[in-house]
């Protein structure tokens, strides 16, 4: 994946401390930084806020990044999430005075942060800390207008600030690259040769400011099919954009819970559940209208029979989930649901 990407001319690898346990840093360092000079690649990594509750933790930390990464400093550096429910990590403890000392010694060239906080929120952090190079924001055609994400004005305070814009969530974890047929097909017949992702890769890199996408990929084929996006990155004519409105509204009508996969949650249930996975599956379950048995409710089957893994209804409603989550779910209902939706006697449960 890491040899297509470079071989393709890009050149900008994301990754993140607490993610799979630090093997992302890790596997960063095995792939790109021990096979590729130095000067040919730059490194995104993140200061975790949202675990962070005393000052002596951050030198550790960051020191561990570097160590795992191999790397002597960072291409870009975010403060990770800022919003109110990593609060402790920013305000309670001076993260933001100890990543502009790195900065200044030279570990970290540029300095940012990502946020899934609100527009408001947004526009007061970047008034108080000005320094802050760069933004990362959760930007798709879906959340554009919606009111809890705010998409579309977080990415105009960015600009009122004249701050370049990295995205995330293009495809919404993966959601905007299976919709509804009847979604799909609006697109098709409005340009029969742009794939469904296309349309929502072409949304996010022709915005205004824009500077990098993060794709997330998970596969070779997922790095191919975006290598060829950016080949062809026309942007999107005004019967697209219109096409567009009519695809979220279609899915909007559609879609159950709007949880976007951070994962956040699922650390800190102490039930073990994959609330993420589990919200997924209901999600589809939920768009294409399935009743009695169906091959997601199958799926969630397959799941629950997993060794050390709890189901929907193992929730205790101890709502240490709904503090992490940044879209605000109240995820302990949505869960009473899902185990109505799928632990029924038609499966097994």
């Amino acid at each position: 994946m890491v040899d297509a990407l470079m071989d393709a001319g890009f050149n900008c690898l994301d990754t993140v401390y607490p993610y799979h346990e630090g093997l992302s840093e890790i596997a960063l360092k095995k792939c790109v930084v021990e096979r590729y000079p130095r000067e040919s690649f730059k490194i995104f990594d993140k200061l975790p806020t949202f675990a962070i509750t005393e000052e002596s933790q951050l030198e550790p930390i960051f020191a561990e990044q570097l160590e795992r990464c191999g790397v002597e400093y960072f291409d870009y550096y975010l403060m990770h999430n800022v919003s109110g429910f990593s609060e402790k990590g920013w305000l309670d403890v001076d993260s933001f005075a100890f990543t502009n000392k790195k900065k200044e010694e030279g570990y970290i060239k540029h300095l940012g942060l990502s946020t899934h906080a609100n527009a408001e929120f947004l526009d007061n952090i970047l008034t108080v800390h000005p320094e802050m190079e760069f933004v990362l924001l959760q930007l798709n055609y879906l959340d554009w207008e919606d009111e809890g994400i705010e998409s579309r004005k977080c990415w105009e305070v960015a600009r009122k600030h004249n701050k370049p814009v990295m995205v995330m969530e293009a495809y919404k974890c993966g959601f905007l690259s299976d919709v509804p047929k009847e979604s799909e097909g609006l697109m098709k017949k409005c340009n029969p040769d742009k794939s469904v992702v296309s349309w929502a890769m072409r949304f996010v890199a022709n915005l205004e400011g824009v500077f990098l996408v993060l794709t997330g990929s998970s596969s070779l084929e997922q790095v191919e099919n975006n290598i060829e996006e950016f080949k062809n990155i026309d942007p999107l004519s005004d019967d697209e954009l219109n096409v567009l409105k009519k695809v979220s509204e279609i899915i909007n009508a559609n879609i159950t819970v709007d949880c976007t996969k951070c994962r956040y949650c699922v650390e800190y249930c102490p039930e073990e559940i994959d609330i993420s996975k589990i919200f997924d599956l209901y999600n589809k379950e939920k768009i294409l209208g399935e009743n009695e048995w169906s091959p997601i409710g199958n799926a969630y089957v397959n799941y629950s029979k997993l060794p050390g893994v709890g189901i929907a209804s193992d929730c205790s409603e101890c709502e240490a989930c709904i503090e992490e989550c940044p879209q605000e779910i109240n995820i302990p209902e949505v869960l009473k649901d899902v185990a109505k939706t799928f632990e029924t006697e038609g499966y097994g449960f």
